[in-house]
């Protein structure tokens, strides 16, 4: 991304808004803090969001919220990596692992940065201690969880494995990782299938905030961090002041701190992943036809674009 952005640079000299011709880019070359990890915490900010939704777990069978939930994630490339990271940090269980040499499986729980090591080591995420090897890569998509992440390869879940998935959630990390007679089949089976179409946005969210960053020349945070720290600190001093109580130095520290580069991207996207789930729920919810959340995804934004011609006057 930076080779283009050099290209254009060089065949426009002068234009000011050139750094926005192109997202992605290192940080140094005008990139934005977060951008790397930004699709796979995204899609651990979506199913968070349903996962916390109390009528949509009663309706699978399954308990509010994240923690300790099983989790299998397939592949551990850029998105599935960042995926199981983010859910093992936010108190899920990684059960299952899946890369193109093959996959394994620990009920227990499999530590992501362990198991990303010994791979480094090994050149293969088999024989990890504590763990099952399964024969197939493919395998670990069939075996006991909660929640499945497909974060590799499209069409990994068809009409010839779908019977035999186990998971009550199906999180779409991947471009098309269901075919539509596998969406058929899990559909029937009561299985909830959060769809590719948002779920996997986080990455391109993250590079508008990028682009945005670019036409405004200057980064997230420099106008506004030190302000909120001299301010937090101030009124810790006084709330010091007026308890005789000293706030502990590490609760100190998390308070007074002003927002970074970083903090402001994922607070972004993380308010962008929320409320795109709650609109797809509620039209969801709001309509009786719609049986699936892949449908209601499409219905909110074929409303928005209709909308949108509407009020421009596009529509007689």
């Amino acid at each position: 991304m930076s080779w283009i952005l050099d290209t254009y640079m060089a065949m426009h000299p002068g234009e000011v808004d050139a750094l926005g011709c192109v997202t992605g880019k290192p940080v140094t070359q005008g990139g934005v803090k977060g951008r790397k990890e930004a699709t796979g915490l995204g899609v651990f900010f979506g199913i968070r969001e349903v996962c916390n939704n109390e009528s949509v777990m009663q309706k699978i069978g399954l308990p509010i919220g994240i923690n300790n939930k099983k989790v299998i994630v397939q592949g551990l490339g850029n998105v599935g990596y960042h995926t199981a990271k983010f859910f093992q940090e936010g108190g899920a269980i990684i059960v299952g692992l899946a890369e193109y040499e093959g996959s394994i499986y620990n009920e227990k729980g499999l530590d992501v940065e362990e198991v990303v090591a010994h791979r480094k080591q090994t050149g293969s995420i088999l024989n990890f201690p504590g763990a099952q090897n399964f024969e197939k890569n493919t395998d670990a998509l069939e075996a006991s969880c909660d929640i499945l992440i497909p974060a590799a390869l499209e069409n990994v879940i068809n009409s010839s494995n779908a019977n035999k998935i186990k998971a009550k959630i199906i999180g779409e990390a991947a471009n098309g990782p269901l075919t539509p007679e596998a969406d058929e089949i899990l559909n029937q089976k009561g299985v909830l299938i959060i769809p590719d179409m948002y779920l996997n946005a986080g990455g391109v969210t993250v590079s508008y905030f990028e682009w945005l960053k670019n036409l405004s020349h200057v980064r997230y945070g420099r106008l506004e961090k030190r302000f909120m720290e001299n301010q937090n600190t101030n009124i810790l001093a006084q709330i010091e002041a007026m308890t005789g109580n000293k706030i502990p130095e590490n609760q100190r520290n998390l308070l007074v701190h002003g927002p970074d580069e970083i903090d402001l991207v994922r607070s972004g996207l993380e308010d962008t992943m929320i409320k795109a789930t709650n609109e797809i729920l509620d039209c969801w919810k709001a309509n009786p036809d719609i049986k699936d959340m892949r449908t209601a995804a499409f219905v909110v934004a074929i409303n928005k674009v209709g909308t949108s011609y509407e009020e421009l006057g596009i529509f007689p």
